[in-house]
């Protein structure tokens, strides 16, 4: 960005100022410059998990500014033909609300139904429109800043991703599972595949034994609770302020549960602080940071009530984050070599309007040009077959001396890219990595997390947390469950106003669209020119197709076809906001037939956009950018194609192309998405922007 675009940007930010108020050690770290030894990735020493539990990133974060929340303008629509949003629910529909009750980030929330059933209901094979059938009304409920400051303040002073999924579209343990092992022994043996909190004891091979296989340290941070064994319900006990609520899955592997004291497994995964007898949660990790021994990869396990579950409070999980990070800023000079990544195992009940990527279900819902093997549960007498996940989106912090500055990373990602960072940082050279779990479709769709760094030149400003004193439990009590109702009157919520910056991600996609009127139907072919794997999703508005999921390797395509009777009205959606939609009709003597091609211009940033009349007669066609207002209009004879390039520096690369023919009200091609130049950029200016300067002309 040069210094003229980070002028502009900087003003069209909007000015939001974080809060004032943090504490020593926090301020004392945001001034701590990152390790720069190589300017790469090994400057990392230490990377630290903390996996929350249950929470959903629209349920937090829908009302961020500069991320993809309420206000995406390329949001899917449901077969009812209204926007994500407008989930059917009994006579009518149901918007995210936000619950009256006072101290909402103190509140008892409850909890709702998050098991492989009624997840995959909601999810209706994409068509998206079962969640409050499935999880009630409190589903649509989120928060906001003025609920969760610290979580929202974190994610303005480091890197949110805005398009971290959950691994699998069911419960939490299956969900970390993915943390710890790469999958749910989708192959059927170690006792696989599991997809419900049965805790049987499973024999397949956990990502830890790799890293210990090639001498890379780590270790599990956690309470023993009432023991670590099955007696003691490894951990979970009826105290919720003690051990570590059964979190740590890998005690629900027989390898764990027969390690003997003294064996590198029972050492680093069935130890921990003991606070029932004394000490408090912190005390194992506050001595390794003092004395320089934190493992190179740790893992943080909270106890119950500050997991963020519901019907736990948010802000109880925000006053435990908060002494972690404490923790480890106590020691500047570790802190300067330590990525920590904060995420959530899964979305609870809470609704997330982006549907996840998944294989295609059957043969006939879609492709994919990489093997799909291990990626579909077969079902059994207790469950439904269906794809594994990914699953909705959950928040990802990625909090480091190399993500400051408030970026939002739009890479698509999952709990099994955790495994491939740190793959990354320690796999060379070793030969005990990669994990072999990982399946091949999860690898070519969702990325390692190193887009979410920057490693050449850290972003060294300073930034501020809000005191969580306040969130200290005043009691070790449990209470009530809180069950909020919808609002009568009902309204979409807003997003906060302005951008924040974005890191550069590897996408450059396409999504071409053919209408073929002697054989009667509308061919798309998927490009994928970038750098990683996509997964394209296809929705027929008129509803005659079940939607459609399409996989494409880097430098592959393939395409597909749907047969046209009538009218066709056919949207596909990928990554980082990149939407096609093709909408015309075959009614009558010349229908019109302009096809629509694109070419990226990743040196200057612009849009390069070709028209071609493929139909009998002339056509005026009109075509205009939401961003910029710019519109080109051209008669184009039968057969005629002409050129015309769109600058995008104006608008940070961002493109919303719509074209029409001048006599055929049903004819429409829509092309959206973010033009990739290698270099970071900014949020979609028109999130938090006034709605109405985004409207279809």
């Amino acid at each position: 960005m040069t210094n003229s675009d980070r002028r502009t940007f900087l003003r069209v930010l909007g000015g939001t100022a974080l809060a004032a108020a943090l504490p020593d050690s926090i301020a004392r770290a945001m001034a701590i410059p990152a390790n720069h030894r190589t300017g790469t990735i090994e400057d990392i020493e230490h990377i630290v998990v903390l996996m929350q539990e249950n929470r959903s990133f629209d349920h937090y974060f829908g009302t961020l500014r500069g991320v993809r929340g309420f206000e995406d303008p390329r949001a899917v629509r449901l077969p009812s033909g209204q926007l994500v949003w407008h989930q059917p629910g009994g006579v009518g529909t149901v918007l995210p609300f936000h619950p009256t009750a006072p101290d909402l980030g103190l509140q008892f929330l409850q909890d709702l139904a998050h098991d492989w059933t009624s997840t995959h209901v909601a999810w209706n094979q994409g068509n998206y429109d079962q969640w409050v059938p499935a999880k009630g009304t409190t589903t649509m409920a989120y928060l906001d800043r003025k609920d969760i400051p610290f979580h929202y303040a974190l994610a303005d002073a480091f890197t949110i991703c805005d398009a971290y999924h959950c691994s699998l579209l069911g419960p939490t343990d299956p969900n970390r599972y993915y943390l710890w092992t790469g999958w749910v022994g989708n192959d059927g043996a170690g006792g696989g595949p599991v997809v419900d909190n049965a805790e049987a004891g499973y024999g397949w091979s956990t990502f830890p034994e790799v890293l210990e296989a090639a001498g890379v340290s780590w270790k599990i941070y956690q309470d023993v609770g009432t023991g670590l064994t099955a007696a003691g319900f490894w951990g979970w006990t009826s105290n919720a302020y003690i051990g570590n609520y059964g979190d740590n899955s890998l005690l629900y592997f027989h390898q764990y549960q027969n390690a003997q004291p003294g064996s590198p497994l029972y050492e680093k995964a069935k130890t921990g602080t003991n606070i029932s007898v004394g000490g408090t949660l912190f005390d194992v990790l506050k001595q390794d940071v003092a004395n320089n021994s934190l493992p190179q990869v740790s893992y943080i396990v909270a106890p119950e009530a500050y997991t963020e579950h519901p019907n736990w409070p948010a802000n109880y999980g925000a006053w435990y984050v908060s002494q972690v990070l404490d923790a480890l800023t106590s020691n500047p000079d570790l802190w300067s070599k330590t990525a920590v990544f904060i995420t959530y195992d899964e979305n609870d009940g809470f609704f997330d309007h982006m549907v996840p990527p998944t294989v295609p279900p059957t043969a006939a819902q879609g492709q994919s040009t990489v093997a799909t093997t291990n990626e579909i549960f077969p079902g059994n007498s207790t469950y439904p077959p269906g794809p594994y996940g990914l699953g909705a989106r959950v928040p990802m912090i990625v909090v480091s001396p190399w993500s400051k500055g408030g970026y939002v990373c739009s890479q698509v990602f999952d709990h099994t890219s955790i495994i491939q960072f740190i793959e990354q940082r320690f796999g060379p050279g070793r030969g005990g990595l990669p994990e072999s779990n990982i399946t091949a479709w999860r690898r070519t769709v969702c990325g390692d997390l190193t887009t979410a760094f920057n490693f050449k030149n850290p972003n060294a400003a300073p930034a501020s947390l809000p005191s969580t004193a306040g969130y200290r439990p005043p009691d070790n009590q449990r209470h009530p469950d809180y069950v909020p109702l919808p609002p009568l009157d009902q309204d979409m919520p807003a997003q906060e106003p302005g951008q924040r910056y974005a890191r550069a991600i590897p996408y450059e996609l396409d999504a071409h669209g053919r209408l073929d009127l002697a054989a009667g139907h509308f061919q798309i072919s998927f490009g994928n020119t970038g750098g990683i794997g996509v997964c394209f999703q296809v929705r027929d508005g008129l509803n005659l197709n079940l939607p459609r999921s399409y996989t494409v390797e880097p430098g592959k395509s393939l395409s597909d076809s749907w047969a046209v009777v009538g009218e066709y009205d056919l949207s596909v959606h990928g990554p980082n906001g990149f939407f096609r939609r093709f909408k015309g009709s075959i009614v009558g003597l010349n229908p019109s037939n302009i096809e629509v091609g694109v070419s990226y211009d990743a040196h200057g940033g612009g849009l390069g956009l070709v028209l071609a009349n493929r139909g009998a007669v002339p056509r005026l066609a009109i075509a205009k950018d939401a961003y910029t207002r710019q519109e080109f209009v051209q008669v184009l004879a039968p057969g005629e194609s002409v050129g015309k390039y769109w600058p995008l520096r104006q608008s940070f690369g961002w493109y919303d192309v719509t074209v029409r023919v001048d006599d055929d009200a049903a004819f429409r091609r829509q092309l959206a998405g973010h033009v990739e130049t290698g270099e970071d950029s900014a949020s979609d200016p028109v999130i938090g922007a006034e709605r109405r300067q985004h409207a279809e002309f």
